[in-house]
């Protein structure tokens, strides 16, 4: 038979009100009383039903996502998988609120933090821009025990409660692997594209990327970033001036979004359909070049996964119950052409 707080009462010799204040940590039980209890919990095997008691006591989750604005094929999607979240949170008592920022502006951001009414929120998901600005607004929230989690680009984990993302350290790795094969060890320069330098996925796939380039293939010589804002436009102009003016280009790393940009240019002479590309994200768009053999290959993370996990996380954050940790990796996929969905 499946124990109750019934029998830990019983076992812990208190009243039902005393195991109801010890579950719920409010004040007013002796600290021997509460070691009683919890004892008699762990003796018995007792596991709350939390979904009950919030129940009980009309418990909903204000949780509140903060994500780019923009073009951003990748990030449309992961708005795109909060809205399908959005139709079924209700279920469970949660009220999802989508917010949007300019991209890459760390001001912006912080501004949206700022101004959130911390009394009608219960947890902050967000895309992080890493500055003082933004550390700040997030260690207001944590002050106010509000549970912050990380999508996709990280902060310093003294400024959140989980990060929800795929190690990008280890997808830059895996596409200088990818690249030193495609390349086949011949020695030539490697074209990096990014969005900005100033979101920490970007920093550290490129980090990532040139650790194993320089170690295992030094034929191979990592040009200076250029970066493309995650915008198409931008993202042509800046590809396109570099390659016109940047000879002996044998690869390219398209670090972040922008790849219909990419696609553009490498499409607009015949010299350019000889360089390598690895891109990142799944995208219509970046299936299109894997199937034409624009690109190589193609490095995704599931934007699905990663909603349905930030949620979860933020309301373990908020119930104080503990997560399973292997379901919530973010693993990272490589397709190529002949794997596609």
């Amino acid at each position: 038979m499946r124990p109750t707080v019934h029998h830990v009462a019983e076992e812990a010799g208190v009243s039902l009100a005393t195991v109801d204040r010890v579950l719920n940590r409010r004040p007013g039980v002796r600290a021997k009383t509460v070691t009683r209890v919890n004892e008699a919990i762990a003796k018995l095997g007792y596991v709350r039903d939390i979904s009950a008691a919030n129940l009980a006591k009309q418990r909903v989750y204000n949780l509140v996502f903060i994500i780019p604005e923009g073009p951003n094929s990748f990030m449309l999607g992961l708005e795109s998988e909060l809205g399908q979240a959005k139709l079924y949170s209700a279920l469970e008592r949660i009220n999802l609120d989508i917010l949007k920022v300019r991209a890459f502006d760390s001001d912006a951001l912080a501004n949206v933090l700022d101004g959130l009414d911390l009394t009608q929120i219960s947890g902050v998901a967000l895309v992080a821009t890493e500055s003082h600005r933004v550390q700040g607004a997030l260690a207001r929230l944590r002050q106010a025990n509000i549970p912050v989690v990380t999508l996709v680009s990280d902060v310093s984990a003294a400024h959140r409660d989980h990060y929800v993302g795929i190690d990008n350290v280890a997808a830059g790795r895996t596409a200088a692997s990818l690249m030193g094969r495609f390349v086949g060890h011949k020695p030539g320069k490697i074209a990096l594209l990014a969005g900005s330098m100033l979101v920490r996925d970007h920093v550290e796939r490129r980090i990532g990327f040139e650790q194993v380039i320089s170690a295992e293939f030094p034929e191979l010589d990592c040009l200076t970033v250029q970066e493309g804002r995650d915008d198409a436009m931008v993202t042509r102009s800046v590809l396109a001036d570099f390659l016109g003016r940047e000879p002996g280009i044998v690869g390219l790393y398209s670090i972040g979004a922008g790849n219909r940009g990419v696609i553009d240019v490498l499409t607009s002479k015949p010299e350019y359909g000889s360089i390598a590309v690895v891109a990142h994200e799944l995208t219509e768009h970046s299936k299109r070049a894997l199937r034409e053999g624009v690109f190589d290959a193609v490095i995704n993370q599931d934007a699905g996964h990663e909603v349905r996990s930030a949620i979860r996380l933020l309301k373990a954050s908020i119930d104080e119950t503990q997560v399973i940790a292997k379901q919530e990796i973010i693993r990272i996929e490589i397709y190529i052409r002949d794997n596609l969905p």
